[in-house]
């Protein structure tokens, strides 16, 4: 299912998470200041305008309250990240994103609107790239350029079959590492665990393979 996000600030933190959030097929409005960054995203977002984010008349006609996600990219300025992620909540920002260089800034976003806040660059930027615009996918944890851990809901049709009977390993060339549920977790669940919908599951393989699961 494709989603919509807003990002605010194109540097190199909002330019990575641009750049994978549209390659996973989501619509993605970019909007900077700097009119050479908004002419060079142009190439690789759904669209991109130039304009002040501390602005409320031009927040305003974003219509922020249409997006899935308004991410704050900006990194140079926390006055004006601290105000646009205000801004944002209080134009009806359904969850707004930001990011920090600091413990303080951390604190001061989170108290002024951000329901989340994180600090690194391109790594974490294709970690909630792929968290917030997959379905169904929970957290990602890279391991290497092929694989990573994903944490996902259980498939609608694995509900009441087991592992076994899912031919998981050979038929999505996937590993089942653990199962989420509420408070519990069975790390190495047996060939005859039987799936429930309100099971998370930490499964290992590549993105392909994650794709193809979930289908």
């Amino acid at each position: 299912m494709t989603k919509s996000f807003l990002i605010v600030g194109l540097g190199r933190f909002g330019k990575h998470m641009a750049k994978s959030l549209t390659k996973q097929n989501n619509e993605v409005l970019a909007i900077d200041i700097n009119e050479d960054r908004v002419n060079s995203a142009l190439k690789y977002v759904t669209d991109a305008q130039i304009g002040d984010a501390t602005d409320p008349q031009f927040i305003e006609e974003l219509g922020v309250n249409n997006f899935d996600v308004c991410i704050v990219a900006i990194g140079d300025n926390f006055q004006s990240s601290l105000e646009t992620t205000c801004l944002l909540k209080e134009m009806g920002a359904k969850y707004v994103f930001a990011r920090a260089n600091r413990d303080i800034h951390k604190k001061f976003l989170l108290r002024n609107g951000a329901d989340e806040v994180i600090y690194a660059e391109r790594e974490t930027a294709e970690r909630f790239a792929i968290r917030f615009g997959s379905e169904g996918v929970f957290d990602y944890f890279k391991l290497s350029e092929d694989y990573a851990i994903y944490e996902v809901s259980v498939p609608e049709g694995w509900v009441g079959k087991s592992i076994i009977e899912k031919n998981i390993r050979q038929k999505y060339g996937i590993n089942v590492l653990a199962i989420k549920y509420d408070q519990q977790f069975d790390a190495l669940p047996g060939p005859d665990h039987i799936f429930t919908k309100d099971e998370k599951l930490l499964v290992l393989g590549t993105k392909d393979a994650v794709k193809k699961m979930r289908k």
